[in-house]
């Protein structure tokens, strides 16, 4: 066997030997039938023999792995053809990190391979061509014997459009509708009685609709985001005016009614080049993201600033990420509040690295809480600076 006494932080490392490899791949072209079968099923579907690798794909399988023959794949496993970004992170490969334990696509192989049905969903990031994507996948594991060898049957479906469907029902539905609501009553109470028209109402009303234009642009541009269509409008900004933006914007955000929203003493003001609406959509979603983890009563804290390369924004609050919430903090689909969100840290991601040249990072303990940071360049390589 290769990769002998590789370590490993969840699925075996072992991989089968050349040899073997050989041999289960004749054992499997002498019934050609199967091959007929899988390749009329129009779902991705992979063979895999014990050690997770890649014996037969069929053509959709093929096509999401972005290759034109099954040569290029064989004896892979499937994080490794779908560039899974955690796949090459250890000399044992897919299917060996401490990222791989909530993968659903591992948790499906190891069920099998104990000789259980199994059906899971999966979020990959993976990295193409330099950029950041998402896949979405519900994938079905089936154990089967060839030979005495156990195999399995590894069908694949992307289901991005339905989880990018509950999503936008979630926000639509829901926060969107909150925030109507609000404008809603605020303009019952103006048309009733003019003694309610003061000052702190008419700014709540403001703040409510400017709250709701934000929430649709910011699904918008996530679109467009996605499908690579997103334009970026440099500019010179400065982090202290987004900061005390992103704060008067989410002074009235619900999460917020219940806790202490403020700036940091030390915050600095440092000029930089950027896309303030793009930058301001990452605050804004840092912000969110710790208002909606932390209790009543609790602190959240953004501060800024920068040095000769590098502008930077933190926002903390009290409350711990336990290990398996960090090992998929960013993936698009999940979160800790139900079906339908996760949007949220995963476009700071996206817009971070795809688009502003940065990149967001977090630190989650019991005794320090948790901190997201977005830091970008000054002065991006090639870019003209705006006058």
């Amino acid at each position: 066997m290769e990769t002998v006494g590789v370590e490993t932080e969840f699925a075996p490392a072992e991989r089968a030997s050349l040899e073997l490899l050989g041999q289960q791949l004749a054992d499997l072209g002498a019934h050609e039938f199967l091959y007929t079968i899988l390749d009329a099923m129009p779902v991705a579907v992979m063979v895999l023999n014990s050690y997770r690798q890649i014996l037969y794909a069929n053509a959709p399988m093929l096509h999401i792995a972005g290759v034109e023959n099954l040569q290029e794949i064989l004896g892979a496993r499937p994080g490794e053809v779908l560039y899974c970004i955690h796949a090459f992170e250890r000399a044992g490969g897919c299917g060996t990190t401490r990222f791989c334990r909530q993968c659903g696509a591992v948790r499906a192989i190891q069920s099998s391979l104990l000789g259980n049905q199994a059906v899971e969903e999966c979020s990959i990031a993976r990295r193409r061509n330099d950029a950041i994507e998402a896949l979405d996948l519900r994938v079905w594991s089936t154990p089967m014997t060839l030979n005495d060898e156990p195999l399995i049957i590894l069908a694949v479906m992307d289901i991005a459009h339905e989880r990018r469907r509950q999503a936008l029902e979630r926000i639509f539905f829901h926060d969107v509708l909150n925030t109507v609501g609000a404008v809603q009553s605020a303009a019952e109470l103006l048309l009733t009685d003019e003694r309610h028209c003061t000052p702190d109402l008419l700014n709540l009303v403001y703040a409510s609709a400017q709250q709701l234009v934000q929430e649709i642009r910011s699904q918008r541009d996530l679109l467009a985001a996605e499908n690579g269509a997103l334009e970026v409008s440099w500019q010179r900004v400065e982090t202290l005016a987004l900061s005390r933006q992103a704060l008067e914007l989410y002074q009235h955000h619900p999460a917020a009614q219940e806790c202490l929203l403020r700036l940091a003493p030390e915050a600095e003001s440092v000029e930089f080049i950027s896309d303030p609406t793009l930058v301001g959509r990452v605050l804004g979603n840092m912000l969110k993201n710790a208002l909606e983890a932390s209790p009543p009563g609790e602190e959240v804290t953004l501060t800024c600033g920068g040095d000769a390369d590098t502008v930077f924004f933190t926002v903390h609050n009290a409350s711990f990420m336990p290990e398996a919430v960090q090992l998929q903090v960013f993936q698009r689909s999940f979160s800790t509040k139900g079906r339908g969100r996760g949007l949220g840290t995963y476009s700071m991601r996206l817009l971070s690295e795809r688009y502003l040249n940065g990149e967001v990072t977090f630190e989650s303990s019991p005794e320090r809480g948790t901190t997201f940071t977005a830091c970008y360049p000054r002065f991006p390589k090639g870019m003209e600076i705006p006058t």
